[in-house]
């Protein structure tokens, strides 16, 4: 299953514009993504928190988004339902709506590794527009080191940031 999910991140990085790497060794690595998203904090918020909204479904272990769900909450988990089990993707280490969210775990393939990963998000409205800054720091181990994994999990949250914004701004993912 995770060279599945590994081919998937590959592809995915092929066709989609890239977010930033900002480093990356083979000790860890640090990506970030940043969009204006025309609608509301509040509203951009509400969609941040509802994964199930905007997840691509290629991009998970039941290839299906409805299984997802997020508490919002210190300790709340970011969970898919399997039909024979699920999975914890990430744990809420710090949230204030509607400025930041910051999660700990590690998303896909990295999971079958010794890796450690934050992910953080931060809103910023300003007129009506808000800045939506996404970043994921992973650091540990992995064979053959984890800078060979920075653009392919960079292409996979670019595209899952651009799902996001079109959920927040349209209703819809697609």
């Amino acid at each position: 299953m995770k060279l599945f999910v590994f081919a998937l991140c590959a592809v995915a990085f092929a066709d989609s514009a890239a977010a930033e790497v900002l480093d990356s060794g083979p000790g860890g690595f640090a990506v970030r993504q940043t969009l204006a998203v025309t609608a509301p904090a509040a509203r951009v918020w509400s969609t941040l928190i509802a994964p199930a909204a905007w997840w691509d479904p290629a991009h998970s272990y039941s290839l299906e988004s409805k299984n997802f769900s997020l508490d919002p909450r210190p300790g709340g988990l970011w969970l898919e339902r399997l039909p024979d089990g699920g999975v914890v993707h990430m744990t809420v280490v710090y949230i204030q709506p509607p400025r930041t969210l910051r999660l700990e775990g590690a998303l896909g393939p990295l999971q079958s590794y010794g890796v450690a990963g934050h992910l953080s998000f931060t809103l910023t409205e300003k007129d009506g527009v808000t800045t939506l800054v996404e970043t994921y720091d992973v650091g540990g181990h992995t064979p053959g080191g984890l800078d060979k994994l920075a653009a392919p999990v960079d292409g996979v949250l670019a595209q899952q940031m651009q799902r996001l914004k079109r959920t927040a701004e349209a209703g819809n993912p697609n």
